[in-house]
């Protein structure tokens, strides 16, 4: 028996969390599958390709809903608008199946996807608890969730990802051409520009009892209770590849360099494991399939 079906009984339910069904086999997945031939906004030689097919998404997931929930009125969106408690799978779902459908759908389903969200949009608007308008529509907001996203997938890929060498600029610019489809207006090009401009929304960022309830949430969600051990490691893990500043911000203290030696070997050793026992990532392969390739090359292959 190999090690990926020894490792079935953790694989299936990480799978039904991550995309409802324990094979994987989502609607998404169907469809970056289809049409057959038809080239979507990226090729298996960009660096987006490899970090979003990486089990280093996981821990880049979480320190990005830790970061965005900084930020008051994008916070604000999410508590109004979103039954995250209700349905905190749900929520994760159609987050990686936008992010699975940009990255390895074909043009069309891009396009589709991103109207999709776009709509949803609109309705995403209110008044926050320190009385401030927002809307999910603002450039402003736009831009720090695109930012958090973009360096928090790139940080985990850089400390944990085993999938190739990537050109971390190239990242950031394939990032860019989601972003600019989703609205934004200038999106960072570079890595120099990303930290530049993540630096730039310091000043907007606070930590209140809605963000202390959203931080608890994101750490301590209704996970199975197999599942939760392992989930402390990657959520651990994510706190400490924030900044110092967004550490504090969030009461995270615990930085000795021996407890970060040990939660860092920890947290590699647990996606080591998840990438076994998931084998690939099913829209990887679905974007594969729909160009061509039995296993998609990796960068600078062909």
């Amino acid at each position: 028996m190999s090690r990926a079906a020894l490792l079935e009984p953790l694989a299936g339910p990480v799978r039904e969390i991550l995309s409802g069904r324990r094979d994987g086999r989502s609607r998404v997945a169907a469809a970056i599958e289809v049409p057959p031939g038809q080239p979507g906004w990226f090729t298996p030689q960009d660096a987006i390709w490899t970090v979003h097919g990486s089990v280093a998404t996981f821990v880049g997931g979480i320190r990005a809903l830790l970061l965005q929930a900084l930020h008051p009125l994008a916070l604000a969106g999410v508590q109004q608008h979103s039954h995250y408690r209700d349905d905190p799978f749900g929520r994760l779902q159609r987050t990686g199946a936008f992010i699975a459908a940009t990255t390895f759908g074909g043009e069309d389903l891009a396009k589709r996807t991103v109207t999709g969200v776009g709509r949803v949009h609109q309705h995403v608007q209110g008044t926050a608890p320190d009385g401030r308008p927002y809307s999910a529509a603002d450039p402003r907001l736009l831009l720090w969730v695109h930012v958090t996203l973009v360096d928090s997938m790139l940080t985990a890929y850089q400390s944990y990802g085993r999938d190739g060498a990537i050109d971390a600029d190239q990242y950031v610019a394939n990032m860019a051409v989601i972003g600019r489809a989703m609205g934004v207006a200038k999106p960072p090009t570079t890595v120099a520009e990303l930290t530049r401009c993540l630096a730039g929304f310091d000043a907007e960022l606070a930590y209140d009892e809605g963000t202390d309830r959203m931080r608890r949430f994101i750490l301590h969600p209704p996970l199975p209770i197999g599942l939760r051990p392992g989930y402390a490691v990657l959520a651990a893990g994510a706190i400490d590849l924030l900044q110092p500043r967004h550490q504090a911000l969030l009461g995270a203290t615990e930085h000795r360099a021996p407890a970060m030696l040990i939660r860092g070997a920890s947290t590699a050793i647990l996606l080591r494991l998840l990438r076994t026992a998931l084998v690939e990532s099913p829209a990887k392969a679905a974007g594969g399939r729909r160009l061509g390739y039995e296993t998609p090359p990796g960068p600078g292959q062909r």
